[in-house]
């Protein structure tokens, strides 16, 4: 099921020459291209099938910072910086409140997990409380369950998926950026072995200049230019209710459900952690560097099955010339078929846990491929083998409430310019210079 977004209109020409293409328009690679464009560079968005139309517009919509992986955090902070002021910089509202988040749980491990974690994120000035067990249910009164305690982020937001990545395209496209949708880049054009260009299926773009955000499909382009980019596809579904009775102004987080209140009176609800992973060429290739995340306990409510994915789609294997028809035209939007047995789980989740909630029905159920990397944390880097080629993708599931600043940091990389965090953590090379990977604990 197509997920709808807001439409984006394309700008009008081609352009034969800019400073930076950027590949994908997700949350990531608008972002960059909003960045880049602010600052007077000369900047080509461009999306295979529809702005915003895979995982950015599939996503919970939630923008946090709580319960990020350590090295992320500075990247989640400012993000929620330039979420508030991209609505007044767009003139368009994109969603976002600041409602706040809360976990609630019934484990004493989480609890305990939680309160280290808070103990480092403080030293970086992230606000977060513990809740005792009675906080907790006053956080997120009407529950059936009876919680150990909790955590509440009160800076913690949301967005509306749909509305977002098409608003800071055209906000690029008034910063002068061009915008062109149902514009596949098959490849890179190299001159002494470094980026000289694109090569679209309406020519060829000259650039110095290349941004990868491609989401699902950045390692299969990557891999197609002799890049390892270690990285797996994650399956995830994910439902609407009918309107519905307000019993939390944010996001909420129990053992069994996820609910992030949206603008139009209903619910976005999923259930944490389960998700399908299919086997295929890609998943093969990298599974020893994802051992330890499949050892972790993250990795026990995830399906493993026989599919599509080994066949075709962004994880199959084969190569093609750029004067031909390229895999990311054969699949415009990337559509998986949600898991529908699942949605009606995850809607008697909520009856379960609301009693106040059982005439909600399922509005819609839909499905998204989350790229994730062997330690959730993403890649924001550039490719040392392949000068002026800069890879932003991996977000784990994490891309849409990281996405301002992750594409604002892409965009500092791929211009040389001064990061606005530490790129250390979201190097590449990490996956092979024989780094200590974090054992993933936190989606």
């Amino acid at each position: 099921m197509f997920v709808n977004v807001d439409p984006v209109v394309d700008s009008p020409g081609f352009p034969e020459q800019v400073d930076v293409v950027v590949i994908g328009g997700g949350i990531l690679g608008t972002c960059a291209a909003y960045e880049l464009a602010g600052r007077g560079i000369s900047v080509a968005l461009l999306e295979k099938g529809l702005i915003g139309g895979e995982q950015s517009s599939r996503n919970w919509g939630w923008v946090r910072q709580q319960n990020r992986a350590i090295p992320e955090l500075p990247l989640a902070m400012h993000s929620l910086s330039r979420w508030e002021a991209l609505s007044q910089e767009l003139g368009r509202d994109v969603g976002f409140r600041r409602s706040g988040i809360v976990y609630t749980t019934d484990s004493q491990e989480s609890l305990a997990q939680w309160e280290a974690w808070g103990r480092q994120a403080r030293e970086q000035g992230f606000v977060c409380h513990m809740l005792s067990a009675e906080q907790a249910h006053e956080r997120a009164p009407g529950t059936t369950s009876r919680w150990l305690g909790g955590v509440w982020s009160p800076a913690d937001g949301r967005a509306e998926p749909a509305m977002a990545c098409p608003a800071i395209a055209q906000g690029a496209q008034r910063r002068g950026a061009h915008v062109h949708q149902h514009c596949a880049v098959r490849g890179l054009a190299l001159s002494a072995g470094r980026v000289s260009g694109v090569w679209t299926e309406h020519g060829l773009i000259r650039t110095s200049s290349v941004i990868c955000a491609g989401g699902a499909w950045s390692s299969r382009f990557c891999r197609r230019h002799g890049v390892d980019l270690p990285a797996t596809n994650i399956m995830g579904t994910a439902i609407q209710t009918t309107a519905a009775p307000e019993v939390t102004p944010g996001c909420l987080t129990t053992p069994k459900i996820a609910l992030r209140r949206r603008l139009d009176g209903s619910y976005t609800l999923a259930m944490p952690g389960l998700g399908r992973v299919e086997l295929s060429p890609q998943g093969l290739r990298h599974a020893t560097r994802f051992y330890s995340a499949y050892r972790s306990k993250l990795a026990k409510k995830l399906q493993i099955r026989v599919g599509r994915s080994f066949f075709s789609g962004p994880e199959a294997a084969g190569r093609w010339a750029f004067d031909e028809i390229s895999p990311f035209e054969r699949q415009r939007i990337l559509d998986p078929m949600p898991d529908l047995a699942l949605a009606r789980a995850t809607l008697a989740a909520l009856h379960a846990e609301y009693p106040a909630l059982k005439g909600v029905h399922l509005a819609r159920a839909w499905a998204g491929m989350i790229d994730t990397t062997p330690d959730l944390v993403p890649v924001i880097s550039p490719v040392e083998a392949i000068p002026g080629f800069t890879v932003a993708t991996g977000c784990s599931g994490h891309g849409f409430g990281i996405g301002p600043a992750a594409g604002r940091l892409a965009a500092d990389i791929a211009t040389d310019a001064t990061p606005v965090v530490d790129p250390a953590p979201f190097r590449l090379a990490r996956f092979f210079d024989g780094s200590r990977l974090r054992r993933p604990e936190m989606m």
